[in-house]
């Protein structure tokens, strides 16, 4: 292949010097920026003294923009992946050259990706090499697209390979002192005075993908709902962002128990808090779980044709809903056959709460924010 033959143009090299100034790129999306504050959090520990720069596309970089491992936010624009035309590869190379930087982290396996990074002249450049497209890259670190392991995972395995040693951490984001409290006043002003659930019914579409079967249909998560709200008592909060409306209004009305609904209302900070205040947070496979789960929340993620070994929140307090099913590999894949039908491939409403009900007995009663 022409990428392996790139490579062997490109000779690898070992760290010999303490780097001073760091970017880290993943452009896309929320959910694999958020995958990536583990590694974030693990670079920070191994070079405590460096300047460290995360580069992400506009549509994700505010979920990370107040990490504390941060020391700058690189915005590389709307689209997915900042080198698919001429003219964004060059404005992406041109921020590449200005930072001064002296290692380059890419989280990409993109070949485009790889080849605008070696263009830039940083240094040393690590970087997933996913069947030779880190050619670019003068440490590579190996990835096997068929093999089901975790992304925060793979992106730790390359913070190790600079470190030369293991690093470990889990994907994390600070809840803002602020939005905490308007979260607050925002309860209040609702009557809410107790324990509440929040629920996402929308996501699986963003620049880079569309998939709406990664969304658990509004009658069962409606039952699973009502359910739970049976069981626990706690109040019902609806959220949801740009393009969620109907998803939302259209939950709304098959629920049985009341539920208040916050449809683009929230910005990333504030889905934050109220989520880490919750008795839990459920939604589907997409960004605003895995930023849930980060912020510390109980989070449920409610998984269809995705792997759960790959993509399910990289934290310590988290329950994934998954009937296991044959799924493609290399990565997401719908079940094969006619394609994912959530009644024959899916878990069922009332298995859901059993789950979420038994999840919840295991861990301490949430709801700081009251």
């Amino acid at each position: 292949m022409i990428y392996s033959a790139l490579g062997r143009l490109i000779p690898q090299r070992d760290v010999t010097s303490t780097p001073r100034r760091i970017i880290v790129i993943r452009t896309c999306c929320i959910g694999d920026v958020v995958m990536a504050t583990a590694a974030l959090s693990a670079l920070r520990e191994a070079f405590p003294q460096a300047h460290i720069s995360f580069s992400a596309g506009s549509w994700s970089a505010r979920a990370i923009a107040d990490h504390p491992a941060l020391d700058a936010l690189i915005d590389t624009g709307e689209a997915a992946l900042p080198t698919r035309s001429p003219r964004e590869f060059l404005r992406f190379l041109r921020q590449l050259r200005a930072g001064g930087f002296d290692l380059a982290i890419s989280l990409t396996r993109s070949p485009l990706m790889s080849m605008a990074v070696y263009l830039s002249g940083i240094p040393l450049r690590a970087g997933l090499d996913s069947a030779g497209r880190g050619f670019g890259y003068n440490l590579r670190v190996p990835v096997d697209p068929a093999a089901r392991e975790h992304e925060s995972a793979i992106y730790l395995r390359v913070i190790s390979a600079i470190a030369g040693r293991p690093c470990q951490a889990y994907a994390n984001l600070p809840v803002d002192p602020a939005a905490q409290d308007d979260i607050r006043r925002r309860l209040k002003a609702e009557s809410v005075s107790g324990s509440f659930i929040v629920a996402h019914p929308g996501g699986g579409s963003n620049p880079g993908m569309t998939m709406d079967s990664k969304r658990y249909p509004p009658a069962q998560l409606a039952d699973l709902l009502d359910r739970l709200a049976r069981e626990t008592t706690a109040a019902l909060i609806l959220i949801g962002g740009p393009g969620d409306e109907e998803a939302v209004g259209v939950l709304g009305q098959r629920l049985s128990a009341p539920a208040i609904a916050w449809v683009n209302q929230l910005n990333f900070a504030q889905i934050a808090a109220l989520a880490a205040g919750s008795l839990c947070y459920i939604g589907n496979d997409t960004g605003m779980t895995h930023l849930a789960a980060a912020a510390g929340a109980a989070t449920v993620m409610m998984m269809g044709p995705s792997d759960p070994q790959r993509y399910a929140p990289f934290t310590e307090n988290h329950l994934v809903l998954w009937k296991a099913t044959d799924l493609k590999t290399g990565g997401v894949g719908e079940a094969p056959g006619s394609g994912w039908d959530w009644a024959r491939d899916g878990f069922s409403a009332e298995d859901g709460a059993r789950q979420i009900l038994e999840f919840l007995q295991g861990i301490e009663p949430r709801g700081r924010l009251l």
